[in-house]
């Protein structure tokens, strides 16, 4: 799959929140390819863990992570492509 945006937490939790312009705009973008960092998918996942309903928490976290890409973090990653 392509990755074209890269999204925070931030997406994640509104989107989760169903933040009616956030949930609209990640539906357009969702085609052209998204990726979360592996640091932005801890985060919720600790939401999940510490939720005082962790299965269904889980159940609203995985929809949304289905087209996903998580990309783990290195070097490669933080370097920004337009410098070169």
């Amino acid at each position: 799959m392509t990755i074209r945006y890269l999204i925070d937490t931030d997406w994640v939790i509104d989107h989760l929140n169903q933040i009616g312009r956030v949930v609209n705009r990640l539906k357009e973008l969702r085609p052209q390819g998204l990726a979360l960092s592996s640091i932005s998918l801890a985060e919720p996942s600790e939401g999940v863990y510490y939720s005082r309903t962790p299965d269904q928490s889980q159940q609203a976290l995985d929809p949304f992570l289905k087209d996903v890409s998580v990309l783990g973090i290195d070097e490669e990653v933080c370097k920004n492509d337009s410098a070169s």
